[in-house]
């Protein structure tokens, strides 16, 4: 293992494999470590408030409520979270933005010390939306979706017509050439994708959609994948 924290995020996906109890030395030789190692690194996570039952000659057991500390981040994995959060100060909207410069400095103060310079020194960024989105447009289609409300927006096509369409958003898609929002549109009666920076406004109606989210999203993918929607 390359850190401490790497091996205790390694251990702790270890006994969550498990439903029932495994030994110590069961563990030390899937990590390559010691029974003494394991031994320790589970008073770490005790410590540390993980919930792990179980002694010496009986075995572990990681109980289902148990939390991952925030410590136990790879260098990997916190490389992934902040690309993911840096892709967000690029792109999202000002509240976006300002939840991401949130988590990520909650998740600075609370990792290991060679993590969070490599945090503070990141090796991936994303770059900009590709076009030009208004950023109160994209905070009113999560409003949207958060609330399940109906958007009317105005909307410009490829060929320049004009068109007001009452809409169901589903998710944003935040693509290489262009940002899509997948809704369900009333006038259609059918799922359509407008590109956000052809949407010239967004009012958020009271009119709640016409049938769940989850369900809309469930079509939408077997759209993608082909198939007719339920």
């Amino acid at each position: 293992m390359s850190t401490r924290s790497d091996r205790l995020l390694a251990l702790i996906q270890a006994l969550r494999r498990h439903r029932r109890a495994i030994s110590a030395d069961t563990l030390a030789r899937q990590l390559g470590v010691s029974s003494r190692t394991v031994y320790r690194d589970i008073q770490t996570l005790r410590t540390s408030g993980v919930d792990i039952s179980g002694a010496a000659g009986v075995g572990f057991v990681l109980r289902d409520h148990a939390f991952l500390p925030p410590l136990a981040f790879s260098r990997a994995q916190a490389d992934a979270l902040a690309l993911g959060l840096h892709f967000v100060q690029a792109r999202g909207d000002a509240g976006l933005r300002e939840a991401a410069a949130d988590a990520m400095a909650k998740i600075r103060s609370v990792v290991a010390p060679d993590i969070a310079i490599g945090l503070a020194l990141p090796a991936l960024i994303a770059g900009p939306s590709p076009e030009f989105v208004r950023e109160e447009i994209l905070a009113r289609i999560r409003a949207a979706i958060a609330d399940e409300r109906t958007l009317l927006i105005h909307y410009c096509d490829l060929e320049g017509r004009r068109t007001q369409r009452k809409v169901w958003p589903v998710l944003v898609g935040f693509m290489e050439q262009a940002d899509l929002l997948a809704a369900w549109c009333e006038l259609r009666g059918a799922m359509r994708h407008f590109r956000l920076d052809r949407i010239a406004s967004a009012e958020l109606l009271a009119q709640p959609y016409g049938r769940p989210r989850a369900t809309l999203l469930v079509d939408w993918q077997r759209q993608q994948d082909g198939q007719a929607p339920r």
